[in-house]
């Protein structure tokens, strides 16, 4: 069974309108220097794991009331397990939203095909051009491309979503990001938070101000349904 590294208790920014809870997986196979859950990636180690019991007996206890779960991570599609952890909760008759990099399509086909997600929130870094040198790490700009081809296709509800960070993922990779994978039901481009990143030459870097991020949502409401934006 998976490792649990935490459990956040009511997130209801995942599924809005709903009770919701997240946990997260450790490891992630990006290096994004602005990652916000360093640890999570760099060391889970040092974190405490969540015991299975104690989080199945968190799950039944809150039956009739808690009607979703955030899989989150690092990276949950890299557990080995993760088919067998998702099953366990759709079986409780849980909502099941999936936070993914989309570097593992084949894992996001698996898991989607079972009908083991419900939502899935996929994070694009940068243009196609760009995502080694913002995520630190070896990617194949061709399995970012499709597992967003099969999302779409999937008829799964989903969303994309950039972080935006002065510096490394600006106006121009927005853009660049709109033309590249337009199409999208929803975008959602994200506030950069300076707190708890993974390198510490961001931690005193300056977010873009709020009518910057909202100039940027205008610049790609052509290729997308819906633009949305968070943390402003």
């Amino acid at each position: 069974m998976v490792e649990i590294k935490g459990l956040e208790k009511f997130a209801p920014k995942d599924f809005p309108g709903h009770i919701s809870s997240t946990v997260f997986l450790p490891g992630c196979n990006f290096r994004c220097p602005f990652c916000h859950n360093s640890e999570l990636v760099l060391a889970p180690e040092g974190l405490a794991t969540i015991p299975m019991d104690f989080f199945l007996a968190f799950l039944d206890s809150r039956k009739g009331w808690l009607e979703g779960i955030c899989v989150s991570g690092g990276e949950p599609l890299l557990a080995p397990d993760i088919e067998s952890f998702l099953a366990v909760l759709k079986e409780r008759g849980l909502r099941v939203k999936i936070d993914t990099n989309g570097s593992l399509p084949e894992r996001l086909e698996a898991v989607v095909g079972a009908r083991l997600v419900d939502v899935v929130a996929m994070d694009v870094k940068a243009p196609a051009a760009r995502y080694a040198e913002v995520t630190r790490a070896a990617v194949d700009p061709a399995a970012i491309e499709r597992s967003v081809r099969f999302l779409r296709d999937s008829g799964i509800e989903y969303m994309l979503r950039t972080t935006v960070v002065p510096g490394l993922v600006g106006p121009e990779d927005i853009s660049g990001i709109g033309e590249w994978l337009r199409g999208a039901p929803v975008f959602q481009i994200q506030q950069f938070s300076p707190i708890g990143v993974s390198d510490a030459a961001l931690a005193a870097r300056k977010p873009f101000i709020p009518e910057e991020i909202r100039t940027m949502a205008d610049s790609v409401r052509p290729y997308f349904d819906k633009v949305l934006v968070e943390g402003v």
